[in-house]
C-alpha cells in the first residue's frame, strides 16, 4: 500500500511548512551566546555548581569584567540550572554588583567609592566627592557615594578599585590612578607560624583531645562575655541552645560590621587573625559544627586576603580539613549584618531578614541548627580559654565588669580602637582618644552607631555598656562612638543617619521601606513636624521586621528630645 500523501498539491518536494508560524531553533526566553557560555564555564572551572555559591560566582564575573551583563546572567543560569530572574534579583540586591542590561553601556573600568558616613561627612567627604567628579573624566572613572567602609579613624576615606585611601585628597587619588594602585594593601599581622610559636592552638588541641564543652561554656559565662555584634546576648548560653538540637550543626561568623562608625573587628583581624580563628574553632568544637562559615564584608579586601592565606595555613598544618572553614564574601549590603539576613546571603540569596521564630539556633544555614557569633566575640572566647575568665570579670569600673573595644571617631585628637573598662563614660573615651580635636568643643556623641542616635554632652556620666543606656532611649550596640563638636549640628547628623537607613533598608517590610523615605523628606524641612515624625517613629518601631527599621527612629527621637532648638 502506498504511503498517505499529506502534502498540498503543487508543494515542493522535501520538508514543507504551512507558512503560518515561525520555525523555532531555541527555547523561548533570553538566550546566551556561545562566547558567554564559554566564559562562564572557564571562570567556574571545576567549582561545584551549588546554588549557595551564586554570590561567589557573581563576584568572579564582576572582578573579571567589571560588570555583569545580561549575557553572563543567561549563561550562568544554564550552567547552574537556576532561573535568570533569580540571578538578576540576587545580583541587583547587592551594591557591589553592576548589572548591565542589553543595550546599556558598561561602567568605566575604574570605580571610586567615597564614604559618606557621619565621620567622613564631618571630615569633608561631600566636598571631596564633588572635587573628584569635577576633576576626573567620567568616561574613564566612575565616582560613587558609598556607605561606611569601616575606616572612620582615617576619615575621609575612599576606595579606588580595592585600594583604600585614608585621609583622602584629590591629589592622592590622581597619584594612585597614575601608578595603577588599585589593589588592597596588606598590613603587617601575626601569621600562623608566629602565633603557634607563642602557644597558639595549644588550647584547641587540648580541648579536642579530651575537653568538656560544658566546662568551657561555664568559663565563658563566668567571664561575663556577651555578644559584641550589638545584641549583647550572653555568649555561652548560645552553645547550649544549639547543642540541644540534633545535627548536623553549623557555625556562622558575622564579619559584616557595617554599622557606620564601627571598625573594631577589622582592627583585630588586621593584627591578630589567629586569636579570632582559634576562638572560632573552639566554639565550633563545642557545638560539633560540621562547617564554619565566615561571612566577611566586601569592604574589607585586605582582611579577606589575610583570612584566605591563614585558612590555607591551617589546612596545610592539618588543624582543619580542607573546606571545613568556608570563607564567604559579602557584596555591599548593611542588612546582612542581621544574623538571619546573613544566613540567607550565605545560602546565595538576597539578604532578607527572616521572620522569627524559628530562631537560627534551631533553623539556620540550610535549615540546620547554627551558632552565630561576631568576630570580636570569638576573639574573646580564645582569650578566655587561654587566660581564664578573669581576663574580663576581674576588670571593674563604675559598677560594671569587663572590657569593651570602643571604635572612636569624629572630633577627637586620635581616632582609633580603644580597649577600656566597660564602665567607661564618654569623657573616659574622649580622654583615651587624646581629648577633643584642636579648636573643637564637645557637643554630642553617638554611643553605638546610627542605630543608637545622639546624646548631648551633658549626659557624660553614664557607663557606655550593655543595659546602662536603655533608660535614655538608646543602647551601646557595637560601641561605635562618634564625637560631635560645636561646629556640627545634631539635625544634620541625624539626617545623615536616616539617609543611610533609607539606602540600606532591604525593602521587605513597608514600615521600614516607606518609613525611612518619609522620615528623610520630613527631616529636610526647615522646621520639623514633630507630631508626624513621632507617629512615623511609632509605626516603624512597632511594625518593622528587623532591627534596622526598629532602631531607625532613635536618631529622630533623640534629636527632638535633646536638640529641640535646632529643629
Amino acid at each position: 500500500m502506498a504511503p498517505l500523501d499529506t502534502k498540498p498539491s503543487g508543494a515542493p518536494k522535501g520538508v514543507w511548512k504551512s507558512g503560518k508560524g515561525k520555525g523555532r531553533h531555541t527555547p523561548k526566553g533570553r538566550q546566551f551566546t556561545d562566547e558567554a557560555q564559554a566564559e562562564i564555564a572557564r571562570l567556574l572551572g571545576d567549582r561545584p555548581r551549588r546554588r549557595d555559591l551564586l554570590i561567589e560566582y557573581l563576584h568572579l564575573i564582576q572582578d573579571t569584567h567589571g560588570y555583569i551583563s545580561a549575557d553572563h546572567i543567561a549563561a550562568l543560569a544554564v550552567e547552574m540550572r537556576i532561573g535568570q530572574a533569580e540571578i538578576y534579583e540576587t545580583a541587583t540586591f547587592y551594591a557591589h554588583f553592576d548589572v548591565v542590561k542589553e543595550g546599556e553601556t558598561p561602567p568605566p573600568a575604574l570605580t571610586i567609592r567615597v564614604c559618606d558616613s557621619l565621620s567622613c561627612e564631618m571630615a569633608g567627604a561631600q566636598q571631596l566627592q564633588k572635587a573628584l567628579e569635577d576633576g576626573l573624566d567620567p568616561s574613564e572613572v566612575r565616582v560613587l557615594r558609598a556607605p561606611c567602609m569601616g575606616r572612620c579613624d582615617t576619615a575621609p576615606v575612599l576606595e579606588i578599585g580595592h585600594n583604600h585611601i585614608d585621609h583622602a585628597t584629590p591629589e592622592k587619588v590622581q597619584a594612585a590612578i597614575a601608578a595603577g594602585d588599585t589593589h588592597a594593601h596588606l598590613p603587617d599581622y601575626e601569621t600562623f607560624a608566629t602565633y603557634v610559636e607563642n602557644g597558639g592552638y595549644a588550647k584547641l588541641k587540648e580541648l579536642r583531645e579530651g575537653g568538656d564543652w560544658e566546662a568551657v561554656q561555664e568559663q565563658v559565662l563566668a567571664s561575663g562575655l556577651r555578644g559584641l555584634g550589638g545584641a549583647g546576648f550572653p555568649s555561652g548560653k548560645k552553645w547550649g541552645f544549639v547543642r540541644m538540637n540534633d545535627g548536623p550543626r553549623y557555625l556562622a561568623v558575622n564579619g559584616d560590621e557595617g554599622e557606620p562608625g564601627t571598625f573594631k573587628d577589622r582592627y583585630y583581624l588586621e593584627r591578630t587573625p589567629h586569636v579570632f580563628l582559634e576562638g572560632m574553632l573552639i566554639a565550633a568544637w563545642a557545638v560539633q559544627a560540621e562547617t564554619c562559615f565566615i561571612y566577611m564584608r566586601d569592604e574589607y579586601p585586605a582582611v579577606l586576603e589575610i583570612l584566605r592565606r591563614e585558612i590555607a595555613a591551617l589546612e596545610q598544618a592539618g588543624i582543619v580539613e580542607k573546606g571545613y572553614i568556608d570563607l564567604r564574601r559579602g557584596a555591599g549590603a548593611y542588612i546582612c549584618g542581621e544574623e538571619s539576613a546573613m544566613i540567607e546571603s550565605i545560602e546565595g540569596k538576597k539578604g532578607l531578614p527572616r521572620h522569627r521564630p524559628p530562631f537560627v539556633a534551631q533553623v539556620g544555614v540550610f535549615g540546620r541548627p547554627t551558632l552565630v557569633h561576631n568576630v570580636e566575640t570569638l576573639y574573646w572566647v580564645s582569650k578566655i580559654c587561654r587566660e581564664g575568665p578573669e581576663i574580663l570579670n576581674s576588670v571593674e569600673k563604675n559598677g560594671r565588669k569587663g572590657l569593651r573595644s570602643y571604635s572612636v571617631s569624629g572630633r577627637v585628637a586620635k581616632p582609633g580602637v580603644y580597649l577600656l573598662p566597660a564602665g567607661s563614660t564618654i569623657l573616659d573615651v574622649i580622654d583615651a582618644a587624646g581629648g577633643m580635636a584642636e579648636g573643637h568643643v564637645f557637643k554630642a556623641y553617638q554611643p553605638g552607631g546610627p542605630s543608637s542616635g545622639l546624646l548631648p554632652s551633658s549626659i557624660d556620666d553614664v557607663p557606655l555598656d550593655f543595659d546602662t543606656l536603655q533608660p535614655l532611649g538608646t543602647f551601646i550596640g557595637s560601641a561605635a562612638v562618634v564625637v560631635l563638636s560645636d561646629q556640627d549640628t545634631a539635625r544634620d547628623a541625624a539626617l545623615n543617619m536616616l539617609r543611610f537607613f533609607e539606602d540600606e533598608s532591604c525593602g521587605q517590610c513597608t514600615p521600614c521601606r516607606a518609613g525611612c523615605e518619609k522620615a528623610v523628606k520630613l527631616m529636610q524641612a526647615e522646621t520639623w513636624d514633630t507630631d508626624l515624625l513621632e507617629d512615623l517613629c511609632q509605626v516603624m518601631g512597632d511594625a518593622s521586621i528587623c532591627g534596622l527599621g526598629q532602631a531607625a527612629p532613635n536618631p529622630i527621637r533623640l534629636v527632638m528630645k535633646h536638640f529641640a532648638e535646632e529643629i
